[in-house]
């Protein structure tokens, strides 16, 4: 232990007792997880003991049996609002906390990530009620997704880079579901102790009686059929193959044996019977052991092939301090427009929530000015969708979708396209840089073709930004509708090939759900430029019941004021959805404008 300390350069007494604290709360309270911590190199297994202590402290304020449920999210608000403030101080009394700041600063981790974890155990706290298995899983990815990345990031620091996991996100997610399926099975005694039901409701209305029996702490045939159920559940979601291809020997190991062990734990569950009900249930200790003893082996040959640098020396704070951790500030409003025009006051009902553009004519304004195309794309970036963002964030809008590069644009020239991408490229720089005005950027399309450097950039800045809270904007890379309901249809049959799901109960949420972002809202109004009347295989689940809006003007040429136009058209018009039209009667203008938007 105090080798491993040393070897990580932690030498203050205080800072030795806090990850000493740390390591023993682990090594006590969640066994296999220590037991895969200890196939990290040496010198990131403090900060990884750090993070999951962090994290179960909180997780055991959220889910205390004693007290009401609003006292349990006081307690848990006053416990991360404290950790806000002592990491701007550098150091707390609290053991765990003080071992997690110093983790935080030493490498360099984003404390906003982090901070996703702790705002999924408040819902917790405050007993939310899932109800199906997809919002269920978005609560694993909002308290699980943020500490396994953070994971990620340790080992990239160290120099061990791992962004195959970011390129399989939906893989990946599925599999911390079998994860986090897993605990729940595991310490189902201890929720019914506290009068919880960890599971959604689509799952316990499979098997009738088995919620009232759970509660009861009775073990009848009804909870005997539905922890079976989910024990073959949760090794199919464990069961995903391809996440170690590419990877470094070393996290492939951790992935392998952490799969190994928590198949193992299922398979204790499984045999477990009244026996779960009572008490947490673990593999026998010799198990474990024939699983972790090779494992260990491996890895440590593993680390020691590779190239591993030391933690960075500390001399003052070694990185700023989060823009969360010192306020949690509102996103400011971004620069006006050049002309002083302000953006038209749009009801909030007549508001669209979701605008996506295709930006066409970048080629042909470069080349009616006998430009290359490259420089139409250059322009219509650096001027057009920089403003046409800062317009939609101006207004209120929601969600901008902007149709960048189609699955159908690889017939183009290969320079031009090269010009694009590494367009893309300083737009993202442009976005995660300016933090201060909230906006969110998500990616949507296929890796295959893309340039790797380029997909590292797209996926990271999707990680930087996912905690802010203003403008979400989605780039449309390599993007293409078909393709997009193809993939969705192949997810939905090998669900249905696992017994997920059942063909004859299809709906279209099921389909919904397995788009590229199934979180965002359909779109209320497609906009394109460049005088064409086609929508292009962009967007076709998702604008099932979109306004269209055509433009003659090149994008280059396109302003804010372009975008505040569209959705001033937008409010004018009568969306039925198929309904047949209200009967006319005389009603004032819906739209005022404090200052025309052409």
């Amino acid at each position: 232990m105090a080798d491993i300390l040393s070897l990580a350069a932690i030498n203050d007494p205080a800072l030795r007792i806090a990850y000493t604290h740390c390591r023993s709360r682990v090594r006590q309270r969640d066994t296999v997880e220590y037991s895969i911590m200890q196939l990290m190199p040496p010198v990131l297994r403090p900060a990884c003991w750090a993070m999951w202590a962090a994290f179960s402290a909180a997780d055991d304020i959220a889910d205390a049996a004693e007290g009401p449920l609003t006292d349990r999210a006081a307690r848990l608000d006053a416990w991360t609002a404290a950790l806000e403030r002592e990491l701007v101080a550098g150091h707390s009394a609290d053991p765990v906390r003080h071992a997690l700041i110093d983790t935080v600063r030493r490498w360099h981790l984003d404390f906003a990530q982090l901070q996703l974890s702790f705002a999924a155990l408040k819902e917790d706290a405050r007993g939310r009620r899932l109800e199906t298995w997809r919002e269920w899983s978005a609560r694993v990815g909002d308290s699980n997704f943020s500490w396994a990345s953070q994971s990620m990031t340790l080992l990239a620091r160290a120099g061990v880079p791992v962004p195959i996991w970011l390129r399989r996100k939906d893989t990946y997610q599925r599999y911390l579901d079998g994860l986090y399926l897993t605990d729940t099975l595991t310490d189902l005694s201890q929720d019914l102790e506290r009068g919880d039901i960890s599971l959604p409701a689509e799952v316990l209305d499979l098997f009738p009686q088995a919620a009232d029996h759970l509660r009861e702490r009775r073990w009848s045939p009804a909870v005997s059929e539905l922890v079976t159920h989910l024990t073959a559940q949760a090794h199919r979601w464990l069961n995903q193959l391809d996440l170690t291809g590419a990877l470094h020997p070393g996290p492939a190991e951790m992935l392998r044996t952490a799969t190994r062990l928590f198949h193992a734990r299922l398979d204790a569950v499984h045999e477990a019977g009244p026996v779960l009900l009572s008490r947490p249930v673990l593999p026998p200790r010799k198990t474990r052991w024939q699983i972790l003893a090779p494992a260990r082996a491996r890895a440590a040959l593993a680390w020691r092939l590779a190239p591993l640098s030391p933690p960075p020396r500390r001399s003052g704070p070694v990185c700023p301090v989060p823009h969360q951790a010192r306020s949690p500030l509102p996103a400011q409003a971004p620069p006006g427009h050049p002309s002083g025009a302000r953006p038209p006051t749009i009801p909030a009902d007549h508001m669209p929530r979701h605008v996506a553009v295709i930006m066409d004519g970048n080629g042909r304004w470069a080349t009616s000015r006998n430009l290359p195309r490259h420089q139409g794309h250059r322009v219509g970036a650096d001027s057009a969708v920089r403003d046409v963002i800062y317009g939609a964030a101006e207004i209120g809008l929601n969600y901008l979708t902007l149709y960048a590069f189609s699955t159908e644009n690889w017939k183009r020239d290969s320079q031009e396209i090269s010009y694009l991408f590494e367009t893309v490229r300083d737009q993202l720089r442009d976005i995660v840089t300016h933090d201060r005005y909230g906006i969110r950027l998500r990616w949507a399309g296929r890796n295959e073709g893309l340039p790797e450097e380029l997909v590292d950039s797209l996926l990271q800045a999707e990680s930087t930004t996912r905690h802010r809270t203003g403008l979400t904007v989605t780039l449309c890379l390599n993007y293409g509708g078909r393709a997009e309901l193809t993939q969705a249809a192949a997810q939905l049959a090998r669900a249905a090939t696992a017994g997920d799901l059942h063909p004859d109960r299809l709906s279209e949420d099921d389909l919904a759900s397995h788009l590229l972002l199934p979180d965002t809202p359909d779109v209320d109004l497609i906009w394109r430029t460049g005088g064409e009347h086609r929508i292009s295989n962009f967007l076709l689940w998702q604008s099932a019941y979109a306004e269209l809006h055509f433009t003659d003007k090149y994008w280059p040429d396109v302003d804010r004021r372009d975008l505040w136009f569209a959705i001033s058209n937008y409010a004018q018009r009568e969306r039925r959805y198929g309904t047949a039209p209200p009967p006319p009667t005389s009603s004032p203008d819906r739209l005022t404008t404090q200052d025309s938007a052409q």
